[in-house]
């Protein structure tokens, strides 16, 4: 018995040490050859050990001033927009969840209603850039994504699992609403904060669909926005460049590619690893009553 435990204990293991290696080859080599010279790319292509390193794809990059402004527009969006979005899905989550509550019923069938039928993608842009007046505004960019109905229902039932006698026990003492949310509802329920903390961060940090609607002024461009028309103006220099065209050095474009994607994830990388050990529980607890 207890041989035949340790084979499977080793079997589970390997197979686990296979699939992290799987996982972090492709990262490995997005790193790494992003400081691989252009023309080793271009006769090699991408390698676990490039023969020719380079940080010209870097260089190229981080040239001039946009990359630092897009970087500044983006981290405003979505440290503002994260913080705004968790407290209005937290705050209507909580009405939908109480037991008391006069229109908790309506909000959560508006809400439900919402995540079926939506108003097109005409209709969306009358109201945000006509209506609310936000073209060429950052608020374009924030406010469409301030409550997500699924983000919402998920905190949903994790209040409905906090005893609504804890609620019965803080009015007994003298606590409003507000108080009893703020500063008895809401410490329970941090894993489940957490994780919606972190959904929203992945979305306004990866979005790219409100900029191109709405932002036409480069200066307000986000992260996404940038990468995209400098990888479009790049593929058209190559593309001038292979039609006789003489330019100082060969433009970087498979290194830039490269570089782009460790510049933008590396935020995102360092935010994981402090709401990790909640994530997980955030998902499941709620999911199941007993």
């Amino acid at each position: 018995m207890a041989f035949s435990n340790r084979l499977f204990s080793v079997a589970v293991y390997s197979f686990i040490a296979f699939f992290v290696v799987i996982c972090a080859v492709p990262f490995w080599m997005v790193v790494v050859d992003s400081f691989a010279s252009e023309s080793s790319l271009q006769t090699a292509g991408y390698q676990l050990f490039p023969s020719e390193f380079s940080t010209y794809a870097y260089q190229y990059l981080f040239q001039g001033s946009q990359l630092w402004r897009s970087y500044s527009v983006t981290l405003v969006v979505t440290v503002v927009g994260t913080a705004l979005s968790l407290l209005i899905t937290s705050t209507m989550a909580y009405v939908m969840a109480h037991k008391k509550a006069k229109f908790g019923g309506l909000l959560s069938f508006m809400t439900y209603f919402t995540m079926i039928f939506g108003s097109g993608m005409v209709g969306f842009y009358i109201l945000v850039a006509i209506w609310l007046g936000l073209k060429d505004s950052i608020w374009s960019m924030i406010l469409p994504y301030l409550l997500n109905p699924f983000y919402a229902f998920i905190l949903v039932a994790f209040y409905r699992t906090i005893p609504y006698e804890v609620n019965e026990a803080a009015t007994i003492d003298g606590a409003n609403e507000f108080t009893t949310f703020f500063r008895i509802i809401w410490p329970m329920t941090v894993p489940a904060l957490a994780t919606i903390t972190l959904f929203y961060a992945l979305q306004y940090w990866n979005d790219w669909y409100l900029a191109i609607m709405f932002v036409d002024n480069y200066h307000l461009h986000p992260l996404q926005i940038m990468i995209r028309q400098l990888i479009a103006n790049m593929n058209m220099q190559s593309y001038l460049q292979g039609g006789n065209v003489s330019f100082d050095k060969p433009l970087p474009v498979k290194g830039v590619q490269l570089a782009t994607v460790c510049v933008t994830i590396g935020p995102i990388i360092l935010l994981y690893p402090f709401v990790q050990k909640y994530f997980v529980k955030g998902l499941t607890i709620g999911a199941v009553k007993g």
